[in-house]
C-alpha cells in the first residue's frame, strides 16, 4: 500500500437556530470549499423540516463550520443557502 502524504481535514457544523447544536463529531473533507459545499445542503435540510414541521423558517439562523482548533471558518446562513422568489 502506498504511503499517505496528507491528513483530510475535519470540520465541524455547529447549528444555531432556536437552540445551539453542537457537532462533536464532524466530517472529513478536502478543503473549506466542500465543507461550506456541505454546510448549504444541511442548512436546506434543516431549512426544509422547519417549514415543514412549524410553518416557518429564520432567514438569519446559520451553521458555523469550525476546524479541528475550534477556529470559526465560515458561516453559512440560512439567507445563503436558498433563494426566496415571489
Amino acid at each position: 500500500m502506498g504511503e499517505r502524504f496528507g491528513t483530510v481535514p475535519r470540520f465541524y457544523f455547529h447549528l444555531h437556530n432556536d437552540m445551539d447544536v453542537p457537532d462533536d463529531e464532524g466530517v472529513e473533507l478536502a478543503d473549506l470549499e466542500a465543507a461550506r459545499a456541505y454546510a448549504i445542503r444541511q442548512a436546506r435540510d434543516t431549512f426544509g423540516q422547519v417549514a415543514k414541521d412549524e410553518g416557518r423558517v429564520v432567514l438569519h439562523h446559520r451553521i458555523d463550520i469550525e476546524d479541528e482548533h475550534g477556529q470559526v471558518l465560515a458561516s453559512v446562513r440560512f439567507s445563503d443557502a436558498v433563494r426566496i422568489e415571489d
